[in-house]
């Protein structure tokens, strides 16, 4: 495995694998990216590993949970000895192990403190508007509920060092880069995510929620006030007490509660638009609900030259507000850098209910999920009889239905099988025909 020194910069043999491997990835992701063999050592000899297969399914999971980074994880067999290849891509915005910054070297690896960190903070994440320190606030006019809640999620998802977590409220700020040692002051993003009531320093920091029957009628609104952590949580608590209705149905005994958008997919952008709105705009993030379809709107700006089709792919993770998305994810609320769009159309597939829409206007960023509106309760307000709204749940299972089919599924004639079908296109609109002519005719559900 003869490798000339350049290649050195960006490459680690290992003989076995050591939790302490995690640094080298989190080094590797602050400076130019690189790779860790796992099994040979540092002569290119492979080494006995025992617990390969293993080490292949959990190192994945385990970089993402600890550094929110997809990081590849391939299996190579030399001299019939395997040997593992962890591939780690260069990340645009400052990674940290447990709270902790490390960068690759040359061949070593440094943790980053003091003037060097702040200096990499400020030149990774530039001056951006949730670093900017505010005059006149100190730890004890923060609000301490909010620690203890902060702490229990970050002791849950293991992305804070214990010390961090048992010392007080300032030291606790501190390791989370939101005080400015020279300035003896905290950032923005600190009020923001521990104030009582950050909109005393940043106008329109709320979430606003509405119920309308159509674009001009509001049936009924509320707010959620208070710092970052409260807004989640108070607009997560009423949109699914009060929003969005729980279909109730019935496995053998037990009661099944599934509602009618994914709880994890409106999390997912609940927590986008915090942390990538633009605060210095002034408006609140905007949540409206309507019969059939669900839109959130905040004030934001892509980055330099991206557009929508950007966030489609899989793609780095550059947020508007760093240091809110950094304490969000070791909090547990963000699970992986970059990933949260992709999430969001796994669990509404999962559903079964179409993929959110997403655009971008100006400053106007807007997500728009739509629900399966094809439910019982639903088609019978619509008009449909027992016949017809068997058909529909069954187009919706199997994916077409035919005449003959429809005939079948209600033990009914040609002739009235016809009709209903027809009385689907035409008068309620729920089925597409298509085919030519004949036996060849089906239908389908509208937009499908």
């Amino acid at each position: 495995m003869g490798k000339h020194s350049k290649e050195h910069q960006n490459i680690e043999w290992k003989e076995s694998w050591q939790n302490d491997y995690f640094k080298w990835i989190c080094g590797f992701a602050n400076a130019q990216g690189g790779t860790l063999f796992i099994g040979i050592d540092d002569k290119g000899k492979t080494q006995h590993l025992d617990n390969v297969k293993k080490l292949l399914e959990d190192l994945p999971n385990q970089v993402r949970d600890l550094l929110g980074l997809m990081v590849d994880v391939n299996l190579h067999t030399t001299n019939s000895n395997d040997y593992l290849e962890i591939v780690v891509e260069p990340y645009p915005f400052p990674i940290s192990l447990r709270g902790k910054y490390y960068y690759r070297s040359g061949s070593t690896l440094q943790e980053l403190k003091g003037a060097a960190l702040t200096k990499f903070l400020l030149q990774r994440q530039g001056k951006k508007w949730d670093g900017v320190p505010v005059p006149h606030v100190t730890a004890d006019d923060l609000k301490n509920d909010t620690f203890a809640f902060f702490k229990k999620k970050a002791t849950k998802s293991k992305r804070l060092e214990p010390e961090d977590l048992d010392g007080t409220n300032q030291q606790l700020l501190e390791s989370l880069q939101l005080y400015l040692e020279d300035e003896k002051m905290f950032k923005r993003a600190a009020i923001l995510l521990f104030h009582p009531k950050p909109e005393k320093y940043v106008t329109g920091a709320y979430i606003k929620i509405g119920y309308f029957e159509n674009e001009a009628d509001l049936i009924f609104q509320d707010e959620a006030h208070g710092n970052l952590f409260e807004q989640i949580e108070k607009t997560m608590d009423l949109l699914f007490s009060k929003y969005i209705k729980a279909l109730i149905s019935y496995e053998g005994i037990s009661r099944v509660e599934t509602y009618e958008y994914p709880k994890e997919a409106i999390r997912e952008a609940l927590l986008n638009a915090v942390a990538h709105k633009d605060y210095s705009g002034g408006a609140p993030i905007q949540i409206k609900v309507y019969k059939d379809r669900m839109m959130i709107w905040n004030d934001g700006q892509l980055p330099e030259n991206w557009t929508v089709s950007n966030l489609l792919k899989r793609h780095s993770s550059k947020p508007y507000n760093p240091d809110i998305a950094n304490t969000l994810f070791r909090s547990g609320y963000i699970e992986s850098w970059g990933r949260g769009i992709e999430k969001m159309i796994n669990y509404c597939l999962e559903a079964n209910i179409p993929v959110p829409n997403y655009s971008f206007e100006g400053s106007d960023f807007l997500v728009e999920f739509k629900k399966d509106i094809y439910h019982e309760e639903y088609l019978i307000g619509l008009g449909l009889n027992e016949r017809q709204v068997k058909a529909v749940l069954f187009v919706k299972e199997k994916g077409k239905i035919t005449n003959s089919d429809y005939q079948d599924l209600n033990v009914i004639s040609k002739r009235t099988a016809t009709t209903e079908l027809t009385e689907l296109v035409e008068k309620h609109v729920v089925f597409d025909r298509k085919g030519t002519s004949g036996s060849n005719i089906f239908y389908i559900i509208v937009g499908q």
